[in-house]
């Protein structure tokens, strides 16, 4: 695959070698070095800082399918990552025109500056939207993403390590991503011309497993009157039940829901025999699923962008989401004491369930992402109630 029309006088310092040996020339960006990860394309116009940082990202090279990312540069309150000294979220970022200037009040860094501080290897300068074809036709493939100010590269070196690596099916990522300490989590949404406060009250108790959680889910559960104890991914019932919660969710995270599910599945189960109200998102959702009989299945080009419209069968509407997953529930094992509350009306595939007659519920996509932008708050505000109910 050629650069992009009006790259040829740049210098090819970066490449980007598919796991069937194509090589893609482009110029590089940010850290300098090798990565290797599954190639993903997000559809979103908007919020690449808190893409390039969300957990879930973790193992994936992410593409923009919006020309101009970084023109508003980047600053300290829209990262998603809550433990920072974790394995890096996306492992790599390609994106088609080189980057501008920040022209946003609130940027306090250059895109660039903040790939090479965050250790994330980029690349632009390429053909976005044949890459995105490429996706499309045969599914997220592995690659190489590297960058070197010299522009010399051992192809043959890169092409044999994008065929490898073993790719995502199959890999556990929570336990890279999770936190290492149970702690509380005080911190309230973002207001205008405020930033961020504490709350220090919240008469609900959930304590949240963290398999990779973004910042403003736990936000958002602060903000709906939920005082938020996160523990880590491979907490035991016994441990999560000590804490007496009130109420437990289940977190996003990255990989494939049936590795994590190894040790997430039975805490999961033991912690339904409860009857405790229960929410999760996105692997959170999935392992839900799991524990409740179902299986996952790895899909062909997943779900990732902020314009994926999901119809939520319990209220009749269409939400406008937020999604990133390459996993998915299949729908047609669902158990028969479990609802499918919402589909993809893109492709149909579930993005929602409830079991029949107790407060456990989840989604596939991320309501805290805001694309509606409050199309689904709704979903925290119906956790509190089936707290307050029980």
């Amino acid at each position: 695959m050629k650069p992009a029309d009006g790259w040829t006088a740049k210098p090819a310092t970066a490449r980007l070698v598919l796991s069937d040996g194509t090589v893609i020339e482009g110029h590089g960006l940010g850290a300098v070095g090798t990565a290797t990860g599954e190639v993903c394309f997000n559809t979103a116009i908007t919020g690449y800082e808190e893409i390039l940082t969300d957990p879930s990202y973790a193992g994936q090279i992410i593409t923009f399918t919006f020309p101009h990312i970084g023109n508003t540069g980047t600053n300290e309150d829209d990262v998603e990552t809550v433990n920072m000294d974790a394995i890096k979220a996306a492992r790599g970022v390609i994106i088609r025109a080189d980057i501008t200037n920040p022209s946003n009040y609130r940027a306090t860094r250059h895109l660039d500056e903040w790939l090479k501080q965050r250790g994330i290897i980029g690349l632009c300068g390429i053909d976005t939207r044949a890459l995105t074809a490429l996706i499309r036709e045969k599914g997220m493939p592995n690659a190489v993403i590297a960058h070197n100010e010299s522009a010399e590269f051992d192809l043959d070196a890169l092409k044999a390590e994008a065929k490898a690596w073993a790719g995502l099916e199959g890999m556990d990522l929570a336990k890279e991503v999770t936190t290492d300490k149970t702690y509380e989590w005080k911190e309230t949404v973002w207001q205008w011309d405020e930033g961020y406060s504490e709350s220090q009250s919240g008469e609900r108790h959930v304590v949240a497993l963290d398999f990779g959680v973004k910042r403003n889910i736990l936000r958002l559960l602060v903000n709906a009157g939920c005082k938020v104890t996160v523990v880590p991914a491979t907490t035991s019932p016994e441990e999560v039940l000590a804490l007496k919660p009130d109420g437990i969710f289940l977190s996003n995270g990255p990989g494939d829901p049936a590795a994590t599910g190894v040790y997430a599945v039975p805490t999961i189960q033991k912690l339904l025999e409860t009857d405790t109200p229960i929410f999760g998102i996105c692997l959170g959702h999935q392992m839900l699923a799991l524990a409740l009989g179902a299986k996952t299945l790895k899909m062909h080009q997943g779900h990732h962008g902020a314009n994926h419209p999901v119809h939520d069968h319990t209220t009749g509407k269409v939400e406008i989401t937020s999604m990133n997953h390459g996993f998915a529930v299949d729908a047609a094992t669902l158990p028969e004491n479990v609802e499918e509350t919402h589909v993809s009306l893109f492709d149909g595939t579930n993005c929602g369930l409830a079991v029949k007659g107790k407060p456990v519920f989840s989604v596939q996509y991320h309501p805290e992402a805001s694309p509606g932008p409050q199309d689904s708050h709704y979903l925290f505000d119906r956790f509190v109630k089936h707290i307050d109910n029980h």
